[in-house]
Order: structure tokens, then sequence, then C-alpha cells
């Protein structure tokens, strides 16, 4: 497998579309809290952490396989790819495990297409459908990495890496379901990251001012 220079972390288009902010802060400032969700995701990888490859009748099974996609400077382990016996050769199938459940943004399907770019270009197939396990459901979800899916990665990867070459971290942008929920709330502290320190100062001034009136009324 080839080796690239510095490249982008699949798991960091997770992160971007859950939140830029959040990507930038974990793949460029190099933070990291543990809460719960983090925890409980962690010991769910633990099922797929050790590589095996091994076949049984007609679909081969690798577990924990390196992946990288040069076009797109990316690389990644897979938790799971099922090499699916077809016409011609066999066809990658990408499976990655979340805890929980499915979601309503498409960061965990971003991930999983950015998986299936990269066994594209490695395997010279067409990789046109993976799934999503969840834990909670303890079901596979079907996800076919459409041109809409294509492109939200392909977008994703690109912006992310103009901004970690930049070596920038965006603002803050408080929204309370994802900001809960985000294991760096305490470092990011987007509330008062988000409040405008322009408009603190004037507002400050304001009050200043304002007394100093009422005190020469007196």
């Amino acid at each position: 497998m080839p080796e690239l220079d510095d490249p982008i972390p699949i798991s960091a288009l997770q992160h971007a579309v859950y939140c830029m902010r959040q990507a930038a802060l974990i793949h460029i400032e190099r933070l990291w809290e543990e809460n719960r969700f983090t925890a409980e995701g962690r010991v769910l990888h633990d099922v797929t952490d050790e590589p095996s490859d091994h076949r049984r009748h007609d679909v081969r099974r690798v577990t924990s396989m390196q992946l990288v996609c040069r076009r797109l400077n990316l690389a990644g382990v897979a938790d799971v790819v099922e090499f699916r016996s077809a016409p011609g050769g066999d066809v990658a199938f990408p499976v990655e495990y979340k805890r929980g459940k499915t979601k309503l943004h498409r960061a965990d399907e971003v991930q999983l297409c950015a998986q299936a770019l990269c066994l594209e270009e490695m395997t010279g197939r067409e990789v046109s459908e993976g799934a999503l396990f969840y834990a909670q459901t303890r079901r596979r979800v079907p996800v076919s990495f459409d041109a809409e899916l294509r492109r939200l990665t392909e977008d994703t990867a690109r912006e992310f890496g103009a901004l970690r070459a930049a070596g920038r971290t965006p603002a803050a942008t408080w929204r309370a379901a994802r900001c809960n929920a985000c294991s760096l709330i305490d470092l990011c502290r987007p509330k008062a990251a988000a409040k405008s320190a322009l408009r603190f100062r004037s507002r400050a001034i304001d009050t200043a001012l304002s007394a100093g009136a009422a005190d020469d009324e007196w």
C-alpha cells in the first residue's frame, strides 16, 4: 500500500461534517476529551481493531484494513471490509461500526463513503454501497454511494484539507443538540466563544457612560 505525506485522517471527515470546529480542534490543535459517547464507541471498535482476514463461502472478510486515497490525500483504517464474489473479481463492501443509532446528519455516511473512495482507488473497481452497523439497534443500515454523497465527501475533504493547510480553527457556533453531545464542549466553550468581543466591549462602554452620567446628575 503506498504511503502518503501527512494525509488527512478519514475520521477527520466525520468530525468535519458534524462540526468543522471540532475537526480543527482534534486534528489541527490536537485536543481531545473523552465522554460517555466516545468511550462507548472506543469499546465497540475493540471488536474490529484486531487485524484478520478470512473467507466464508463467497465473502472474504478483512478487519482493521489500512486504506489510502492519493487523489484526496486520505488515509485511515476500515473497521470491516467484505470482499464479495462478483463477475470479474471480488467487490469491496465497507462496514463501519458505530455506537447509538442512525443520525439526522450525514457525518457517518461521509466517513463510510471516504472509505469507499479509498477502496476504489486501491482495487480499481467501483464500490457502490456499504453499511453502517449501529450498536444500539444491532442492525446494519445500507448506504448507497450516490453522486450527492460522493460530492459531499470530496468537498468536505478539500475544505478541511485547506483549513488544515492554513492551520486555522473556525470560530465557535452554538448548536445545542450537537454541542451538548460533543466531548470537547469544555475545551471549545461554544457559548462563550460565540459571543462577540466587540459587542461585549460596546455594551460595557455604554454601561460605564450611563453610570457616569447618573453620577454627574448627583
